[in-house]
This record gives C-alpha cells, structure tokens and sequence, in this order.
C-alpha cells in the first residue's frame, strides 16, 4: 500500500469559498465526504472514456417520514455551498492514492486534479417547501463522472436537514401557532454536526429559539436558557447570597433584597396558605442569587424540589419583591410531573397573586415546560387543556426516533438525453426515467391538489384546461383534472458553477415553509392517517418502457 500523505499530518483547513455557516459547520473539505465506490465508478467511467458524456441524477424519496403525508425540503443552501467549493486537493489526491488499488493509473489522478462543478447544474424546489413522495427534491445534470461523485454528499446534505426540518413541522402543527417552541436537543444529538444541523433545520420547522449558542452565532437564530437543577441544588441559605442589594430599575437607594424577598414570601405563604417552614430556603437564595444577577431576565425553574409548597411560593416572592423595584421577572419553567396540569394550578395562582397584590401583569407570566416532550405527549397535552406559553423539545426533536432517516435516494435518469431506467423485484425501488418538469395543480379551493411529473419535451397543463393524467407506470385507467393553477415546482439555482439565484436568508425559507404548509390541505397535513396526495403523470411518461409500483 502507498504510504499514508500530508492528509494524516494536521489538521484540515474548511472547503475553500465555504463559511462554516453555510457548509453547516463542517470543517476540512467535503469532496472527500464520500463513499469509496463512488471513486470506483469513477475510474471505471474514465478508463471507459465516458467521463464527459452528459447525465441527469434525481434526489427524491420514496415514502413520506413519520407516515405522514408530506416532509419539508431543506438542505439546498449547504449543498450549493459544497457545490461552489467542490474541487480536489493536493492532501485528497495523495489520500485518494493511498486507498485506491495499485493498479490505478497515475493519470487519473491527474484528471481528478482539474475535476470541479463548473459544469454542473441544479434545479430544485425552493428551501423550505412542501414536498411529496416520488417527487424530485434536486434535478442534477453535469459531466458522468462529476455528478456520480456528488451523490452521496448532496444525500448527506439533504436527508438529515429534511427529515428534523420536517420532524420540527409536525411539532408545530401539533403544538398550534400561539405556543412558543424552543429546540434544546444539542446534548442528545448525534455529534456537533448533528446539533447544528438540527438547531438550523428545526428553527426552519417552525421553532422560534434554540438553547445551542453556536447555532444562535452562526445561522442568526434566537438564542433563550436560564439555569439547571444543579444551580438551584448548589444552594443552601440566603448566607450565601452576595452581593446583596439591588438598585431600583428608576433610581434611588439600593435595597436589601434578600430581606425584601423574605418579607413577601411571608406574605405568599399566607396567602396561598403554605407553611412558612416547607419552604426550601436554597432554593429560595438560588433564586434571589440569580434575581439579583438577572434582574430584567428572572426566570425560576420552580420544580427542583416541591413545586406548589417550595418553587411557586419562592418565585412569587423573588417576583413581587422584583416589582416593588420596578423589574418584570420572565417566567418559570417546569421540567417534571404532570405538566398540564401543574401549569393550571400554577396559572391560578399568579391570578391569585395579581388581583391580591394587585399587579396586574402578574397573572401573565409564562409558564415554560420541558421533560422529554414528544409529539405524542404534545398532542396529549393539547388534549388535556393546559396554560403552557413555551415547550423546550430535545431528544425526540433531533434525533427523530419515529423515524431516524429519511431515505432520500439519488438516480440515474438519463445519459446523453437517453433515459435510463433501475427496475427490481422490488417494485417501489423502480425509477421513473428521463429528464423531467414537475407541475404543481391547484384546485377550486385553493389547495395544491396533484403534483403533475412530465418529460421535458411536452406540452405543459395550463390553468382552466383540462388534463389527462396517469398513474406511474400505468398506461391505463386516466383521470382528468382541470386545474385553476398550475406552478413549476423547480427552480434552477446552480449553473457554470456559480450560484444564480439570490438564496433567501434563514428567517425567509422559515416563512417560507410556513406559508407552504398553511396552503396544504388539512386533509394531507394530518399528522395520523393522511390523505395521499396525488403524483401523477403525462402521457409520455406513462409510456416509457418501465415498470410501475
């Protein structure tokens, strides 16, 4: 074997032209974020002389995750990135030789020195885009061997970023419009890469803050956290709180706030008819600690002992004595029990607060919850009626354990204008061949009804004229449909290796997939039992010579 190269000597510096925000924090180069047969294939089409003939892949997936009925397409911005800086460096070439057999020829890799995209070109749907089984995310076309190349990290790129982006929808279809979601997954995510990716894709989904700051940093998403248990169990009495005044938020004489909070937590416990002494009095100083550090952004985490006879009374004292100088505390958050019906009672007493001390704000607080929420318990929640202003979500956000992998495919559709077909006993993993253009019909009611696959050479269905439509692969039983719209689903966004569309910015593809998926039919946005959306096709695909699933 050749000897291992300058690759395995230190460390590798990002792709060139690449930021580490928009190669989704990544580091070293990506064109070797491959797997080793694409580099096989690739010899066999140089030796074949085939390196240049003219080929178009296809990125899709072959059933909707989460059995639902849709997914959120994202990715594009990262692969157009990886697209721009995709080139071969001295250090690749040298491993390339390390691992390739012997008996590869010298000249290839020098033919792989001089290989880049800038014959490459990429149609896809906008980022942030509904998106349906069967239906091409990314058309690419480009020299044989360069695109066979790209495969494996375009998937890599755009399995992931779609499958949280839409794993993040159905939380906020679930959670409804009004509830803020946070994203606090990064310590349950599978490696950095997997946490940027997704605080980024799950702000995309519909979440409105992450608690990862490097994402906050690099991608412009709203950063929120306050404290841990540990911080609250770390004390034990009000002795340990310092310093110990606090200035009024207009001015005057700086007050002793530990002994202004000891006096209204007498008032509290009274009120709310709790023994004084069943108070936590660590608590009760970790919260005056963080007030007085934090006087604008006071937040308790009321449940790190008892929640109603220590938390909630220690919070509203920290609270009122805050307000007697002038702050608002934040909120607090509950990270165990049963948090629907714990945020009832909670609600009820800030009510009680309010009208018996009379700050009327006070009865707005919000009450933020966490522990281990699912799509499942958030749906449970909703169900069971509740006065939850914010969710954290973590585990079963990032890593998406209904479903793990979107099982985004790329396929060969065409070479040299030919299509190229894949068929199997396996019917579902047939291909559907040639070049294409995807419509999308809209009907009377203003949904998007069918999303229509035809070759590129027919004729296009037009708004208020009727069209004949098949299923795929069969070239019997046609329906008709008369659209009042129809939208050209792709866009082209990479050409002569430059991007040529401006790309929106990460708040944009996130209204974007909102507004996309405010469009959509309840009937096939149901998160159980969706209605299939149709995919269907023209007469000159219902005619090419390949089998149906």
């Amino acid at each position: 074997r050749r000897r291992p190269a300058a690759w395995a000597r230190g460390a590798v510096m990002g792709p060139p032209g690449a930021s580490a925000a928009s190669s989704g924090g990544l580091q070293g180069s990506l064109a070797l974020l491959t797997d080793l047969y694409q580099f096989t294939m690739a010899y066999g089409y140089w030796r074949a002389g085939r390196q240049g003939e003219a080929a178009a892949f296809e990125l899709f997936f072959r059933r909707c995750p989460f059995q639902g009925g849709f997914a959120l397409a994202a990715g594009l911005a990262d692969c157009l990135a990886f697209l721009r800086a995709f080139r071969f460096s001295r250090e690749d070439i040298e491993y390339l030789e390390s691992v390739l057999p012997v008996t590869t020829e010298k000249a290839f890799f020098d033919y792989l020195r001089t290989v880049d995209a800038s014959e490459v070109s990429i149609s896809s749907v906008p980022e942030g885009s509904v998106v349906f089984s069967r239906v091409p995310i990314f058309q690419v076309k480009g020299p044989l061997l360069v695109v066979q190349l790209l495969e494996t990290t375009l998937l890599c790129l755009v399995n992931y970023a779609s499958l949280v982006a839409t794993n993040a929808a159905r939380f906020r279809l679930t959670a409804g419009p009004d509830k803020k979601l946070m994203e606090m997954g990064l310590r349950r995510a599978q490696g950095p890469d997997g946490g940027l990716s997704a605080s980024k894709y799950s702000y995309v989904g519909g979440f409105d803050f992450t608690s990862n700051v490097l994402a906050g940093k690099l991608y412009g998403i709203p950063v929120r956290g306050t404290v841990a248990h540990s911080y609250v169990s770390s004390f034990t009495s009000l002795a340990e709180v310092n310093p110990r005044t606090l200035q009024p938020l207009c001015g005057g004489e700086p007050a002793d706030f530990p002994s202004l909070v000891e006096a209204w937590l007498s008032k509290v416990c009274q009120l709310l008819r709790v023994p004084l002494e069943r108070v936590n009095r660590g608590e009760q100083a970790a919260f005056v600690s963080y007030a007085m550090t934090f006087p604008h952004n006071f937040q308790g985490l009321v449940d790190t002992y008892c929640v109603m006879r220590s938390g909630i009374p220690n919070f509203c004292a920290v609270a009122l004595a805050l307000n007697e100088l002038g702050y608002r505390a934040m909120g607090v958050r509950l990270d165990s029990g049963d948090l629907a019906r714990q945020s009832v009672e909670i609600r009820q007493v800030f009510r009680t607060c309010a009208t018996h001390f009379q700050v009327p704000w006070f009865e707005r607080i919000p009450i933020a919850v966490s522990n281990d929420v699912s799509e499942w318990s958030l749906e449970e929640l909703a169900q069971e009626g509740n006065e939850i202003d914010m969710i954290g979500v973590g585990t079963h956000l990032v890593t998406c354990p209904l479903q793990p992998s979107l099982g985004c495919v790329y396929k060969l559709v065409s070479v040299h204008g030919c299509p190229r077909l894949k068929v199997t006993e396996d019917e579902e993993k047939t291909t559907i061949p040639g070049s294409k253009v995807v419509y999308r019909l809209w009907d009377a009611v203003g949904f998007p009804c069918m999303d229509l696959m035809a070759l590129e050479e027919e004729p296009p269905p037009r708004a208020g004229e009727e069209v004949e439509f098949w299923l795929l692969g069969r070239t019997k039983e046609a329906g008709k449909l008369t659209p009042t719209a129809v939208e050209i689903l792709h866009r082209l966004y990479f050409k002569d290796g430059q991007v040529c569309q401006a790309l929106p910015s990460l708040e944009e593809i996130k209204k974007h997939a909102q507004d996309s998926l405010s469009k959509l039919s309840p009937a096939h946005k149901r998160l159980q039992d969706p209605e299939d959306y149709q995919v269907r096709c023209l007469s000159g695909l219902s005619l090419q010579p390949w089998k149906g699933y």
